[in-house]
């Protein structure tokens, strides 16, 4: 007997739920999530899930502990109400940033929400773009790990710039493996800003290690907060001479001064996605773009409900091949 797959969305980002179900060509089950009169997380489950393969979607993004409470109460209520499986599906995953301890007697605070989420019981998590890769040790039930590189290398490649005219730039040290990825994907060559963090959410650009001089530039990242990093590098690739500055970034957090910061820089475009819904003064931004991760999601989704593979799904753009063939090169 095929089991039935069940959708349902928090309050995190129900837009994009409604386009990932609009791709599975399924509706989104119907569920109470709100809140009691002194702010506790309130839910109730109004579609019967028994013996189904259910997919919850639901970012950890603004408010964060409330988006992730939502998550386990539902997850809770599904695995009382006889679900066969719970899915946590989380575009953009909280905490990924506090992976590891940067000085004595401070937590490990990704891995306290990993144990939190399987000790709620769910089944498995999809994810797209872990801010570091290795978030997906921390935990012992399955987790797909998703990339926006697909979408984002074919909206790159609609700029129409030349591969010999573009380089690639990766913000900082840690994000030379990505940069490289795309630099392949798209032919062209590749740049690293070298930085110094001065202190949380603050950070003073150094230098260019690349020539960038009289080329089309795009920086690519897996998150902008507050867009400090961003807006100086775009400063210091303009400075070295680069005919334009653009950027994609995955995740839009856009906190604090983010959006005044990238409407007053140099950055020409900002291209990210719908894993984290825009507030009205981004939406005004003429710099920034979406491009939508829905449909890779709800492929993967759909993979996982079917039993087939996910991996597949990046075997001619994706950053998974590429990985393999770099530690086979």
């Amino acid at each position: 007997m095929t089991r039935d797959l069940k959708l349902f969305t928090g309050n995190a980002n129900p837009e994009f739920a409604q386009t990932i179900a609009d791709y599975l060509n399924v509706p989104l089950s119907d569920a109470l999530v709100g809140r009691f009169s002194d702010g506790e997380i309130q839910v109730e489950i109004q579609t019967s899930v028994r013996e189904s393969d259910v997919f919850i979607v639901q970012s950890l993004s603004s408010p964060v502990n409330d988006n992730l409470m939502e998550l386990l109460a539902m997850t809770d209520a599904i695995r009382r109400s006889s679900a066969d499986a719970v899915t946590a599906v989380i575009p953009y995953f909280g905490y990924a940033r506090q992976d590891r301890q940067p000085k004595p007697r401070t937590p490990i605070t990704s891995k306290l929400v990993a144990d939190v989420l399987e000790v709620s019981g769910i089944s498995r998590v999809v994810t797209i773009d872990l801010h570091a890769s290795q978030i997906q040790g921390f935990f012992t039930r399955p987790l797909e790990h998703l990339y926006a590189s697909p979408v984002f290398v074919s909206a790159i490649r609609d700029m129409d710039i030349p591969a010999e005219e573009m380089v690639i730039v990766s913000p900082d040290s840690g994000g030379v493996e990505r940069a490289r990825y795309y630099s392949k994907a798209l032919g062209c060559s590749l740049a690293i800003l070298d930085k110094r963090r001065t202190a949380a959410n603050v950070s003073e650009v150094m230098h260019v290690i690349g020539d960038v001089e009289g080329r089309h530039t795009v920086l690519v990242d897996d998150m902008i907060d507050t867009a400090g990093t961003l807006t100086q590098a775009a400063g210091a690739l303009m400075k070295e001479g680069a005919a334009s500055a653009n950027a994609v970034a995955t995740h839009p957090i856009f906190s604090g001064p983010a959006i005044g910061r990238i409407a007053d820089s140099e950055l020409e475009r900002v291209l990210v996605t719908d894993t984290i819904p825009l507030d009205d003064e981004a939406k005004d931004c003429e710099t920034i773009e979406v491009v939508s991760v829905s449909e890779i999601v709800g492929e993967a989704i759909k993979r996982i409900h079917g039993g087939t593979s996910v991996s597949s799904l990046f075997d001619d753009d994706g950053q998974e091949e590429l990985e393999f063939d770099e530690v086979n090169a």
